[in-house]
């Protein structure tokens, strides 16, 4: 017996519309899910780029990065540290489960022996790892190049810290108390360098550039990498300066100058 297609034509189309419409629903209704009070997905998209007022978000026309002098950086100096932890609410590393996102290096060539001291923090990569291997979507890259660690979704399970090659990621094993309002952090998540984004977006230097600066040491520059009129910009070109692991090709924000 042949079977007649009894589908009214209009149908599919209507099936269609349908289909789209509960997809613009379930959209509206994701942007507005609360993560903590007061704070929406569509909040955490709309991030304040550094020196606007504006809620447009992180523009990708800027890259922020670091240009650190190791023949600046002295053997006993240890301010950008200091800075780092009295602005993040940091110990200082006092317990070995302490968080530490900085802290400074001492490299040594082999063939002359000539020994340098160099701080070492998240380094920001274009390509970063730790964003590759977590499951959630917790460590994230803003538009801006800066990666920051998203505590409401954060589950623990520290792929990012094992995937890091800079060693760069802590985390959190004790409760927390006295935190400082800029800088939400909870026990039981990865955290790292944000290059004090709180202080960026406000239109100011991270802690550990000012630190430097103030001590007279001037071994760390902070500036939009993309802007062929900054400072850092003008100094990676015109003078040789390198990433740590450049082997992996992460594209990294920090740069060294004199290793």
């Amino acid at each position: 017996m042949k079977h007649e297609n009894t589908t009214p034509p209009n149908d599919a189309a209507d099936t269609a519309s349908k289909r789209r419409g509960f997809l613009a629903v379930a959209a509206a209704g994701l942007a507005g899910i609360v993560l903590a009070p007061g704070v929406r997905l569509i909040e955490m998209a709309q991030a304040t780029p550094l020196g606007s007022a504006s809620s447009t978000g992180a523009s990708s026309k800027v890259r922020w990065g670091m240009l650190i002098d190791s023949g600046k950086c002295s053997r006993d100096c240890t301010d950008c540290v200091t800075a780092c932890n009295t602005e993040n609410g940091l110990s200082g590393g006092t317990l070995p489960t302490d968080s530490q996102w900085i802290r400074k290096l001492e490299i040594k060539e082999v063939r002359t022996g000539k020994t340098q001291f160099l701080p070492m923090m998240c380094q920001h990569c274009a390509e970063p790892p730790c964003v590759d291997v977590c499951p959630t979507g917790a460590s994230f890259k803003r538009a801006d190049g800066i990666v920051l660690v998203d505590k409401h979704i954060c589950i623990g399970c520290r792929y990012c810290l094992m995937a890091c090659p800079y060693k760069a990621r802590s985390f959190v094993h004790q409760p927390l108390t006295h935190q400082k309002t800029d800088v939400p952090r909870g026990m039981g998540t990865a955290e790292a360098c944000t290059f004090c984004v709180h202080r960026v977006d406000r239109g100011e230097q991270p802690a550990c550039v000012s630190a430097c600066s103030e001590a007279g040491h001037a071994a760390i520059l902070f500036g939009d990498l993309n802007d062929p009129a900054s400072e850092i910009a003008k100094r990676v070109a015109s003078y040789p300066s390198r990433q740590i692991r450049e082997d992996l090709n992460l594209n990294t924000g920090v740069r060294y100058s004199g290793i």
